[in-house]
């Protein structure tokens, strides 16, 4: 197994924009292409605009499949750039930071 751990750090105002997009796409989108989301976390403390959350993967060649064709959704993508409208306050995603991590031997999660 590999993990991926991914920090959304949001345009001003955005998080609330993000935080719907995950509710009613994202999620449905990520579990239709089997991407497995461990968790999701927002700050207690500290930042108030970011998302983070990690994903499951069985290895490297996984993770670039199942992302690859998540984002060649046509249904993603269109609720992606309606979400991101002008209208609708514009980009919702300022940065992205991401890491792949491998558990250590003594890891809880293999």
């Amino acid at each position: 197994m590999i993990y991926e751990l991914r920090v959304y750090v949001c345009a001003p105002g955005r998080i609330g924009a993000l935080h719907n997009r995950f509710r009613t796409i994202t999620n449905r989108k990520f579990a239709e292409h089997g991407i497995k989301v461990i968790g999701y976390w927002t700050d207690k403390f500290g930042e108030s605009n970011r998302l983070t959350y990690i994903v499951r993967y069985e290895d490297l060649a996984d993770r670039e499949r199942k992302w690859n064709a998540f984002l060649g959704d046509e249904e993603w993508n269109k609720a992606r750039a309606a979400s991101e409208a002008p209208e609708n306050g514009g980009p919702i995603v300022a940065n992205v930071i991401n890491t792949i991590m491998v558990p250590t031997d003594y890891s809880e999660l293999k």
